[in-house]
């Protein structure tokens, strides 16, 4: 098993490193900008886990995450998703150039299963965070959208959005491949945690979904 997800993985990143390799020379850094940062979250009540990333990034460096920041649930996500709430930067989620391709995978704790999802940022998204940009609140100071944010969501739902500099809005973004697969579809992430749900949902979030119909929301 072991031996077949590396494979099914190797030959994923060896696709996505040729395309990667063009569209990097379409995106080249107008100045110095060293980490880029990713980061997942669910909506308030809605709990998710990120167990494995596999990322390509611009510059063509493949990174295995077997360990990654916490997923957090964000009480100001509810109902519906918005342009305002991200989670923290945490100290793990990195790459050394923006991210062409993701895929990860993740136990859904409401919906008692675990997806594998793969996503590839559109040439639109990757532009804009290769672009330095003049930092609002402080006049000649320059910055980078140098922050993806992925929110989580029942029914396997995904979301893509760019962090807003400062106090800006965050840019929901169009990726341009997101698929997201479970149960007998599953090929990287197929046994790679050992999740099997069976221990129930803590009280908060039986207290949180009481009266709702499933999947507790618009995503």
């Amino acid at each position: 098993m072991e031996i077949k997800r590396i494979a099914v993985l190797l030959s994923l990143l060896t696709l996505t490193a040729c395309q990667g390799a063009d569209r990097a020379n379409k995106t080249a850094l107008d100045a110095e900008q060293t980490e880029w940062k990713f980061n997942f979250f669910t909506p308030k009540g809605l709990p998710a886990q990120v167990t494995f990333a596999a990322i390509l990034d611009t510059g063509n460096i493949d990174y295995r995450f077997n360990t990654l920041d916490y997923t957090p649930a964000l009480d100001s996500v509810v109902g519906e998703w918005n342009v305002r709430s991200r989670a923290a930067n945490g100290r793990l989620n990195r790459t050394a150039s923006p991210p062409i391709h993701i895929l990860f995978c993740w136990d859904s704790v409401i919906d008692k299963k675990v997806y594998e999802t793969h996503l590839t940022l559109s040439d639109a998204a990757l532009e804009k965070m290769r672009r330095s940009s003049v930092y609002k609140n402080y006049p000649g100071k320059t910055a980078y959208y140098d922050s993806i944010q992925i929110g989580l969501a029942p029914e396997g739902k995904v979301a893509v959005w760019i962090n807003g500099i400062g106090f800006e809005p965050n840019y929901r973004v169009t990726p341009a491949v997101l698929q997201t697969v479970s149960g007998d579809k599953l090929a990287l992430c197929k046994g790679i945690t050992k999740s099997d749900f069976s221990y129930g949902y803590d009280q908060d979030i039986k207290d949180f979904i009481k009266g709702k119909q499933y999947p507790y929301g618009k995503w």
